[in-house]
């Protein structure tokens, strides 16, 4: 098989069709063996049931991996490598943002250039709100300085991947992933290809605000350790403080004879060393939860069926 095409989906029941024909459409007339393998990620719409319609008549291969829950994307397309048999492995979304035909640009640009491992598209102009825009350039701003892998600005998980690459994100079989992390972890060299996001074919966005800030915690907290020794280096400089200001007192009221009250500062540094506490003990347990839940050794998915268009 010379590319293998992975569809996450979740309530997508209006846009499997679409990007099936596209896809269909685009290698119509070309001399490229390839596959589409949909991932249903628990839909709670009748998306599997439109896979199955579309799998039942479908002459090109194509398989359908149907989660017996919600999982979540980044299981996905886990599990989508995992099915995938192709040279190449590309993954796309189900909502038609990224156009099917620059698959064929990227595999374009691996078979010309051997010293890439794989393609990466990102957004040259993002179509979202300032706020939301900022928030993301902070957040790669701040874990490019903590991380010792780079993460690029605006890299989506719209990506194009050799047989060997895979086999790397394949071997991390941690159940927390953080996709753009591992990608980058793995090593390997990537050509970063511009592209424009067009509009949904239907439906709306599943990604709110405080997704994608869930989604940036469990990146900072996946590829960097650096939040625990801010918490210890807070830890040295307020118990340092404290040892000042501690000796000023004492001069101020034994040697001096000045009457320090300190009531309503004594409050405030109290609970300022409590919230300092808490802020610790919150990043110690955020790491510790992830251990404990590691050590399960739960499967990243659970697949309900799999469907295979060979085997009809």
């Amino acid at each position: 098989m010379k590319l293998s095409i992975v569809i996450p989906c979740y309530n997508e029941e209006k846009n499997v069709a679409i990007i099936y024909d596209a896809i269909k459409k685009l290698f119509n007339n070309k001399k490229v063996a390839y596959e589409m393998i949909f991932v249903n990620d628990g839909s709670k719409d009748q998306t599997m049931n439109e896979l199955k319609k579309i799998i039942d008549k479908s002459e090109a291969n194509m398989k359908v991996v149907n989660f017996s829950r919600n999982f979540g994307k980044e299981a996905a397309m886990y599990a989508g490598l995992k099915e995938s048999s192709g040279d190449y492995v590309v993954i796309i979304d189900a909502d038609m943002q990224q156009n099917p035909s620059l698959v064929l640009k990227m595999l374009g640009i691996l078979e010309n250039d051997e010293n890439y491992d794989s393609v990466a598209a990102y957004q040259e102009v993002r179509k979202e709100g300032k706020i939301l825009s900022g928030f993301k350039k902070l957040f790669y701003k701040l874990i490019n300085k903590i991380s010792e892998v780079e993460f690029v600005n605006g890299a989506s998980d719209f990506r194009m991947f050799r047989r060997r690459m895979v086999d790397a994100i394949l071997s991390m079989q941690e159940y927390y992933r953080f996709s753009k992390g591992i990608f980058s972890w793995v090593g390997f060299n990537t050509y970063y290809m511009p592209y424009q996001v067009e509009n949904r074919a239907n439906g709306t966005s599943k990604w709110s605000f405080w997704k994608l800030f869930k989604y940036a915690i469990d990146g900072i907290v996946s590829f960097t350790t650096t939040p625990l020794r801010i918490a210890t280096v807070l830890g040295l400089f307020i118990s340092f403080g404290s040892f000042i200001y501690f000796l000023i007192v004492i001069i101020q009221t034994c040697i001096c004879g000045i009457d320090v009250p300190g009531y309503a500062s004594l409050i405030g540094i109290v609970l300022f060393l409590g919230g300092i506490q808490l802020l610790s003990l919150g990043i110690i347990g955020e790491y510790l939860a992830r251990t404990y839940i590691e050590n399960k050794k739960r499967p990243i998915y659970i697949a309900k069926e799999v469907l295979n268009s060979k085997k009809k």
